[in-house]
């Protein structure tokens, strides 16, 4: 068991799951989705930031702690 791997990975994981609470209690406090709409488009432009922002960061999270209890390390 790697706990730095671990470590990283539950960071990662908790501000992915932290935007997507924002996303929904408030949606405001996110200041790039603004420019991300006006850029990419109403429709494109939440989808990149979901992904981005909450997807990507809730993943790796999950990938990394799974890694760092099989041994893996990031180092």
């Amino acid at each position: 068991m790697n706990w730095i791997t671990i470590g990283i990975g539950t960071f990662i994981l908790c501000g992915g799951l932290y935007m997507t609470l924002l996303r929904f209690t408030n949606p405001h406090k996110l200041n790039k989705l603004e420019p991300m709409k006006q850029r990419f488009g109403a429709m494109a432009g939440p989808i990149i930031h979901v992904v981005a922002y909450s997807v990507m960061p809730i993943v790796a999270g999950v990938i990394f702690i799974i890694t760092g209890v099989k041994g893996g390390s990031l180092f």
